[in-house]
């Protein structure tokens, strides 16, 4: 399904991401000349045909990939989750109303503390205590009963974990998903809104995805900004102003290769496949490796563990970097060891992380 040359390095990052080579090799073709235009992608237009085209078929390749209901717009915004962080909160909450949100790590932290600037903020579970190492379970998030909306950052990329199933509200839910888009099938009888920064999972940095039902658009505020108003997105087919064309054509290029590639269903498969070798690894390391993150929560983006001690992680890091693979290092906050393994990551890299874990282990056991 993916494909890495022999002349790359494995690039664990969690974010910017590695993407699909084959779209590399598409772009750097369509840098120079854009369907036979004479003219490279980043110099036509947003108003001109070549771009409308491009920006069409992103939004369509993206409902089909998703199996987006027609009753949710798709937006291409800028700012990155941080934005939407606040800009939520902006259209959706007020004084007068509060929302519930869950923290689940870092992301959701910075998205509460956010929310607090525009009204009350109802946090319906909290992982800071456990140091965030598992998702709560369905009974452990008391809901409010009149929440403007529920809030979820569904992967976390610095711990490791992920929701396992959708969460269930009686208010409008939204999502960040920003580490996992189209990883997995996503629920939309659940969600109202889903959102992502592309350069996780999606394509290059500088664009983020909004998939918003209709119905929750029409509540939104109109007292702000125009560019901080999703209707301005949504009316304008996302071209209010000028677009950052190049990631969005990249994210374009990201729906047509998951299409060609089994479509979500068909890269779900190969995600469990891919992290189950390194999980594998960990747990068959007889507690040389210790994941950060509960069995039943691991994230399947993100895989998160340490080594015995700080020196021998700092050994793995160096060798690892000797075979080509790297930025292996795990976030400041956690510390050990972090893989992240995104849709285009190659299967064939998972494996050798996994045969390097397995041998490292046994060296330095």
């Amino acid at each position: 399904m993916t494909s890495t040359s022999t002349t790359r390095t494995l690039n664990f990052s969690a974010g910017p991401g590695i993407l699909p080579e084959c779209l590399i090799q598409q772009a750097q073709e369509d840098l120079w000349d854009l369907a036979g235009t004479g003219i490279g992608v980043m110099e036509h237009s947003h108003r001109g045909k070549a771009i409308t085209t491009v920006f069409e078929n992103a939004i369509e390749n993206c409902r089909r990939v998703g199996q987006v209901p027609e009753d949710f717009e798709i937006l291409f915004l800028q700012g990155g989750a941080s934005l939407q962080f606040a800009m939520i909160p902006m259209a959706f909450l007020n004084p007068n109303r509060r929302a519930d949100y869950v923290n689940t790590g870092s992301w959701s932290s910075k998205a509460i503390d956010e929310a607090r600037r525009f009204g009350n903020v109802n946090v319906a579970w909290d992982g800071v205590g456990e140091h965030f190492r598992r998702i709560p379970k369905p009974d452990e998030c008391p809901w409010s009963e009149d929440a403007a909306y529920s809030y979820y950052c569904s992967n976390n990329t610095i711990y490791g974990t992920r929701w396992p199933t959708t969460p269930t509200t009686t208010a409008p839910l939204i999502a960040d998903m920003s580490s996992e888009m189209y990883s997995r099938p996503i629920d939309w009888s659940a969600h109202d809104m889903v959102y992502a920064g592309a350069q996780k999972n999606l394509g290059p940095a500088g664009v983020t995805m909004v998939i918003i039902r209709r119905s929750l658009l029409e509540k939104a505020t109109t007292d702000l900004p125009m560019m901080l108003r999703y209707e301005t997105y949504a009316k304008n087919r996302s071209m209010y102003n000028t677009p950052p064309v190049f990631p969005i054509y990249f994210v374009g290029l990201v729906f047509q290769w998951i299409l060609d590639n089994g479509g979500v269903a068909g890269i779900e498969e190969l995600n469990e496949r891919k992290a189950g070798y390194i999980y594998d690894a960990i747990d068959s390391s007889g507690g040389f490796y210790r994941g950060h993150a509960d069995v039943a929560d691991r994230s399947r983006m993100n895989i998160t563990f340490r080594c015995p001690s700080e020196d021998i992680e700092a050994k793995f890091i160096e060798e690892a970097a000797q075979h080509d693979m790297v930025n292996l290092k795990g976030h400041r906050s956690v510390g050990g060891l972090r893989a992240s393994v995104y849709n285009a990551f190659p299967e064939a890299g998972c494996r050798q992380l996994a045969e390097f874990m397995a041998d490292f282990a046994q060296r330095n056991g």
